[in-house]
């Protein structure tokens, strides 16, 4: 297991690309199973997950072929339905392959998925949705079984008590693409990665309108087809990098930054006083450049977690660690996943003053951060405790990072290009893996940071 060491008061400078989406990837890799035809996918992002969902499509009969961000999946043997428990445990979005599997297949036994521990995300919409398409469903030994002759076309509510579901609506579309007839699917998922899975599925030979809107209409087909595709970039992989770039109050340029999927963090991060600016108008807004820069001093806000385009409940521990360091009282509200505050108590570790009330938590701004061990327990809650760490006086040790290789392709790495000073070490021997970073001087806030005493085993 590998904790990363962190010696805090480098500002970020530089350039950096953002990588292809992870949350829109994982559905997008489940789609080849609509079809015996091969499937290509740019873009692809390597990590955890990823390889995780490469070793289940292998279990369920399918060729995965690899070659840098670019992969072709071909489905081969279509008698494997069973998704077991040893993978599905580690990758919740292990799900998507339910929809799939059920309309081409007709059968699958998938066990109940695991991932991040955030707080109750059950599957009891996916399984709606299937039944409403007609599929017979029972629970078995801890596994999802499924089974339909031909699905069939039905109108959908997809609504749940904290919104729409994201991989719910995947799972339902996909389904829908060869079931008979009409389908509708109401309160679908209006994010980003839904319409760019809806985008590929079309390139198969689906007949999806309306996704990324909260009602998506689906004609079925007979069958689908081979088809290239480019996934989009990652929005929270961008705006964790916006907000490590601010916290530090760097000087960053972002390529392939997703602008309209940012709109809400974009206007908080303005309005604690950010300057974020695209610097090609020109570009597509949903892979601009944009240009950031931050001011000494940060105002407080205020800001609720809501569904798309709503602001991303994958970016509220991030932003929360910026407010750490604003001049008053922020307030902070998870309308998505109410217990998706475990990195609270480890920014309190580092000198972080939170109250929690329920889904609430009252931020009140320190002058810094001090370095402090801390303990990882999710995917972003851990990503916010890297970014309190860049910004912190001494060295923060961040353990259990398997978490943030779920979500971001070796973090470590493309901080330190910015000028970060991060160690991947390994977490009994203390070794560091990999190069370790260059050690500068860079100051941070106004405050110079000799170069002995930023980092002691120089």
């Amino acid at each position: 297991m590998d904790d990363f060491r962190i010696q805090g008061g480098t500002r970020l400078n530089g350039r950096l690309t953002v990588d292809g989406s992870k949350n829109a990837a994982l559905p997008l890799m489940a789609a080849p199973l609509l079809t015996s035809e091969p499937v290509v996918l740019h873009g692809i992002p390597p990590l955890a997950d990823v390889r995780s969902m490469e070793r289940l499509l292998a279990e369920l009969g399918c060729r995965v072929d690899r070659s840098g961000r670019s992969m072709q999946v071909q489905a081969q043997d279509e008698k494997r339905y069973h998704a077991r428990y040893e993978i599905v445990k580690t990758m919740r979005a292990s799900i998507c392959t339910l929809g799939p599997m059920l309309a081409r297949r007709g059968e699958v036994r998938i066990s109940m998925p695991g991932g991040c521990a955030i707080g109750d995300r059950p599957v009891d919409l996916h399984l709606r949705g299937m039944e409403a398409l007609g599929a017979d469903i029972t629970l078995e030994g801890g596994d999802i079984i499924a089974r339909a002759d031909r699905l069939k076309g039905n109108t959908i509510f997809l609504g749940g008590p904290f919104g729409s579901t994201v991989l719910g609506t995947a799972n339902v579309m996909s389904a829908a693409t060869l079931a008979e007839g009409h389908t509708v699917i109401e309160s679908a998922a209006c994010e980003p990665e839904i319409a760019d899975l809806a985008k590929l599925l079309n390139a198969m030979g689906a007949r999806i309108f309306g996704a990324g809107t909260p009602r998506i209409t689906i004609e079925g087909v007979e069958e689908l087809h081979g088809a290239e595709h480019v996934v989009l970039p990652d929005r929270i992989v961008a705006g964790t990098l916006a907000i490590a770039t601010a916290i530090t109050r760097g000087d960053v340029h972002l390529e392939q930054f997703p602008w309209d999927h940012l709109l809400a963090l974009t206007d908080r991060l303005q309005e604690i006083g950010v300057k974020i600016e695209r610097t090609d108008m020109s570009e597509p807004c949903e892979r601009c450049t944009v240009h950031i820069t931050a001011p000494d001093a940060f105002k407080p806000v205020l800001f609720t977690t809501q569904p798309y385009p709503g602001f991303p409940t994958d970016l509220q521990a991030q932003l929360m660690a910026l407010l750490c360091i604003a001049e008053g009282n922020s307030i902070v509200t998870e309308k998505i996943y109410p217990d998706r505050f475990m990195h609270v108590p480890e920014l309190s570790r580092m000198g972080a003053r939170l109250i929690r009330q329920g889904a609430t938590v009252v931020v009140q701004g320190v002058p810094e951060l001090i370095g402090a061990p801390v303990m990882a327990s999710d995917l972003r809650g851990s990503a916010s405790l890297i970014i309190a760490g860049l910004a912190a006086r001494g060295e923060t040790t961040v353990s259990r990072v398997y978490h943030v290789d779920r979500g971001y392709v070796r973090l470590e790495e493309q901080l330190n290009s910015l000028g970060a000073m991060i160690e991947r070490v390994n977490a009994e021997t203390g070794e560091v893996i990999g190069g370790a970073p260059s050690i500068t001087t860079r100051p941070l806030g106004g405050v110079q940071i000799p170069a002995t005493a930023a980092h002691p085993r120089a």
